[in-house]
């Protein structure tokens, strides 16, 4: 990527990072020249950085709300320890969000600028990897279903596309949350089995070709009447689901991959009293997310909260991303190489806070035996 122009004679920074270089590609191994540090940024040294589906979809260029023709480096979020600020101790642990853009580089990078607005110090002593796999995914399913939703005690929870990453942890926050009963709907037969330990009191596997009444006659079954639809997958799914919905029911979409249109009957809008609403993580301010993170996180320190991570390097990430796009069943983190001055895969950096090992999680093996990342659904 090009070199930006440092100010006042001082020397720009060369990070090793990922870049995409044009709409509908991948990520390839490169470097970012980062501007030196300005008032009301941070300098962070990135030491787990979540693979989110929201990047691959940015990267597509078909994302609703940005497109990006020149090479950026990717990456929403990250974990990771600071290095310079006006505002945050050198040394201190911190999880950030990042806009990537060409003007702007992402997380899969070893180091990020990120605006201090845009950061939280993480609770003492919570593994950093978790912490980041929770993020983005976590106020997916914490915010639409307990804030956007409201959910109440006793009531029933519908989540489609229950075996990805926000799937799993919504089916969690529901349970935790007094949810009478927790149906989750998803395709993977094996992984729905699952969400059966995480607090789901049923589940219902997607069928191909299954028309919208057939499938909104087994939800019935199955479901009864639904209180709150958290839908990640929209299309046929969503559809038969707002047809078991119960009377002034609350449905929230979080994504699309089942299809970008479905059909609403005003007659059952009206009818049922129905509360359709969307949530957007990327139109969300940090600000906004921290009563929910700090939910997650304390649940993350009391262990009760799970989520499969798998680690990867920052030269995997092409791979990874290939992954990601299959749809598989975990969490996939990406540990920058020689972030912190070392390989971070291998080595935890406990001179910085005393910060507990965090790098104890599987790497990622997808099923032809190579090495790479994973994604969620």
């Amino acid at each position: 990527m090009e070199s930006m122009q440092a100010p006042d004679g001082a020397r720009p920074r060369g990070v090793p990072a990922a870049v995409v270089d044009a709409p509908g590609s991948g990520p390839r191994p490169g470097s970012v020249t980062l501007p030196p540090r300005t008032p009301g940024t941070t300098l962070v040294a990135v030491v787990a950085a979540p693979l989110n589906p929201l990047d691959l979809v940015i990267a597509s260029g078909s994302f609703h709300s940005a497109r990006h023709e020149a090479p950026y480096v990717p990456g929403s979020e990250c974990v990771g320890v600071v290095l310079d600020s006006d505002r945050y101790v050198p040394g201190s642990w911190v999880y950030g969000e990042c806009d990537a853009s060409p003007d702007t580089p992402g997380s899969f990078a070893t180091q990020a600028l990120i605006a201090d607005e845009d950061l939280l110090l993480l609770p003492e002593g919570l593994d950093p990897v978790l912490a980041a796999a929770v993020g983005n995914s976590g106020t997916a399913a914490y915010m639409p279903l307990v804030e956007d939703a409201g959910l109440r005690p006793g009531e029933t929870v519908l989540v489609l596309g229950a075996t990805g990453s926000v799937g799993q942890l919504a089916v969690q926050v529901a349970h935790r949350g007094g949810a009478g009963r927790v149906v989750g709907v998803a395709r993977d037969h094996a992984a729905l089995g699952r969400l059966l330990q995480l607090g789901a009191d049923a589940v219902v596997e997607l069928r191909a070709d299954e028309s919208v009444d057939e499938l909104a006659a087994r939800l019935r079954e199955v479901a009864g009447p639904v209180d709150v639809v958290l839908d990640g997958v929209y299309g046929v799914p969503f559809e038969a689901a707002l047809r078991v919905c119960a009377p002034r029911a609350r449905v929230v979409n979080i994504g699309n991959p089942a299809g970008a249109t479905a059909q609403v009957p005003a007659g059952l809008l009206r009818g049922k009293q129905l509360t359709l609403s969307g949530f957007a993580g990327l139109h969300t301010p940090l600000s906004k997310k921290e009563p929910a993170l700090t939910w997650l996180w304390s649940a993350l320190a009391r262990d009760e909260l799970k989520i499969d991570v798998r680690t990867v390097a920052l030269e995997e990430l092409p791979t990874a991303w290939r992954a990601q796009a299959a749809s598989p069943h975990h969490k996939c983190v990406v540990m920058p190489q020689d972030a912190l001055g070392h390989d971070a895969g291998r080595t935890a950096p406990t001179t910085l806070s005393g910060r507990p090992a965090p790098f104890d999680h599987a790497p990622f093996a997808p099923a032809d035996g190579t090495r790479a990342g994973g994604r969620d659904a």
